[in-house]
């Protein structure tokens, strides 16, 4: 499992969807996700104001546990759990 200067930022796959509109952002995750197991924390990086909005959704739709979201300097960054 990769950190990131976070110690409860842990994660087990990153995607890096920076310069990517929606709905690539939530595209690429769902590619990702399908290849991770069940618990499995997926990192995503993206640039999409629109992906707040994107990712809070699938992940209730889904079943996904979104652990945490942050924002800053233009950056959007999820950390979602596999359910």
């Amino acid at each position: 499992m990769t950190e990131s200067g976070d110690a409860t930022c842990a994660f087990d796959a990153e995607v890096d969807a920076v310069g990517l509109d929606c709905p690539m952002p939530l595209l690429k995750a769902k590619l990702e996700l399908n290849c991770l197991p069940s618990g499995a924390v997926l990192k995503v990086t993206a640039s999409d104001p629109g992906s707040q909005r994107d990712f809070r959704s699938f992940a209730k739709l889904a079943g996904h546990i979104l652990l945490r979201e942050d924002a800053a300097d233009g950056l959007y960054r999820y950390w979602l759990k596999k359910a």
